[in-house]
């Protein structure tokens, strides 16, 4: 059976993440729109797959996977073999290049994720509801953003990517939430330092993304 994807449609959140992995892995999907304005996120049918009412989750031959972080991990780990792309993850025989690619996925999780969620909740989520963004908070969260990056640019002074010196999920991760933030004109991906710009380029230029941002998220069968 082939495996199917359930999720948004757009090159952003975290179905992006997912739709990412499943180009650079070579892996053919079936696309299955839920419509969250409907609500179809929150119907009894679809909790079976995700009992938080989230999107993604994907079906593979009957096994469900939710949670874009652990589905990522799940198809690199699967489909680990040459003819499926790069790695995207270290074998865990490498113990030095996994502990790495673990320190940068935490440090995704923890330092940057809720960092730029606090961005742009205020800068797109709150407009979206009818509020008004509040510029001077949304001021302060730039700036806990931009000082999180600074580190980024530490670490990537000393390897190329933030799971290592091999492009990985730990940098697919981040597709999810920093491709929004040029939409507000917030630009601190490319400006906060030299090699944040450097890495974040590189990770924004790969085929599979530049795909997803043409087409949005679409079958590949």
């Amino acid at each position: 059976m082939v495996l199917k994807l359930y999720g948004t449609p757009y090159a952003f959140g975290a179905t992006a993440v997912v739709a990412m992995v499943l180009l650079e892995k070579h892996i053919p999907f079936e696309f299955v729109l839920v419509d969250l304005k409907t609500g179809a996120h929150k119907t009894r049918e679809f909790r079976e797959r995700h009992p938080f009412g989230n999107v993604p989750c994907i079906e593979d031959d009957g096994f469900i996977v939710y949670e874009s972080r652990a589905i990522a991990r799940y198809l690199a780990d699967k489909y680990a073999d040459q003819d499926h792309g790069p790695r995207l993850i270290p074998v865990p025989t490498k113990v030095q290049e996994r502990a790495v690619f673990e320190q940068g996925a935490s440090v995704e999780n923890v330092n940057f994720f809720p960092s730029v969620l606090k961005v742009i909740q205020e800068k797109f989520e709150k407009p979206l509801h009818g509020e008004t963004t509040d510029e001077v908070a949304l001021a302060g969260y730039i700036a806990e953003l931009s000082k999180v990056l600074s580190v980024y640019d530490d670490i990537l002074s000393k390897q190329r990517f933030m799971g290592g010196d091999e492009f990985s999920l730990v940098d697919i991760f981040h597709v999810g939430t920093g491709p929004g933030l040029a939409l507000g004109g917030i630009d601190v991906m490319i400006s906060t330092g030299p090699n944040v710009a450097r890495w974040w380029n590189d990770v924004i230029s790969r085929p599979s993304w530049v795909k997803l941002q043409a087409e949005g998220i679409k079958s590949s069968v």
